[in-house]
């Protein structure tokens, strides 16, 4: 029976995380960046993939961007730097804007508007959007580390003479530490992936590169979705 609840809770898991419409989004956005790195913008199966998929993904978004828009309008954590919070605004603003403008996209790709080349402009614009959002994540996450790191040298210095690895709060520290660094390195590639869309490098940022970064940010996403293991209790009562 043991083996079987462990099974059970699982699998409880399972469901808890593709419950998620976020975490089903990011698992067909690792198909398109996928496909696209197999394609490498080639005609064939691997393209055919990667544009239904990235149709596809705009249904999930739909209306996305009121989440933003609420991050946007609620009071920043405490003690944090103006200019922290300056940077964390505009990239919701930002992220808000591109998710409402990628609406239309799909208004535009689906036929409902029939104007190529606005739906065109209004794409490369709502990707400009995404990309400075990204840019303005990467400063913040740079600076919430740089915030923590002050924090964690100044508990050490504290709890010295005793194992500060054995301390709950200089462990959580630790967790947010590898969080906001992970969260780093995805808004650092998704800058690159923004400009391999926007063909703003297209000899170094192939659509190979962008697909291979965009999937390894996919994955990143798909494991940041991950549901916490506290909801494992109530799925095994």
């Amino acid at each position: 029976m043991g083996s079987l609840d462990t099974t059970r809770a699982e699998l409880g898991l399972v469901v808890l995380y593709l419950n998620k419409a976020e975490a089903r989004d990011k698992i067909c956005r690792a198909i398109q960046y996928g496909s696209k790195f197999i394609s490498n913008g080639q005609p064939g199966t691997a393209q055919d993939v990667d544009r239904s998929t990235t149709l596809a993904r705009k249904v999930f978004r739909l209306l996305k961007w009121v989440n933003d828009l609420h991050a946007l309008i609620s009071p920043p954590a405490k003690g944090t730097p103006v200019t922290l919070v300056l940077l964390g605004k505009s990239k919701n603003a930002l992220l808000s804007t591109f998710l409402f403008l990628d609406q239309f996209v799909w208004l535009g790709r689906t036929g409902i508007i029939k104007n190529k080349e606005a739906t065109d402009r209004v794409a490369r614009i709502s990707l400009y959007c995404w990309m400075a959002s990204s840019v303005c994540a990467s400063i913040v996450e740079l600076g919430e580390l740089k915030r923590l790191s002050r924090s964690m040298r100044k508990l050490a210095r504290e709890l010295r003479g005793t194992d500060k690895y054995e301390n709950e709060q200089y462990q959580n520290k630790m967790k947010q530490s590898d969080e906001r660094l992970l969260a780093l390195v995805k808004a650092g590639m998704d800058v690159v992936v923004a400009v391999g869309l926007l063909q703003l490098a297209p000899k170094k940022v192939t659509p190979r590169v962008t697909g291979a970064l965009g999937f390894v940010t996919s994955l990143i996403s798909c494991y940041q979705q991950l549901p916490s293991r506290a909801p494992v209790a109530k799925v095994k009562a």
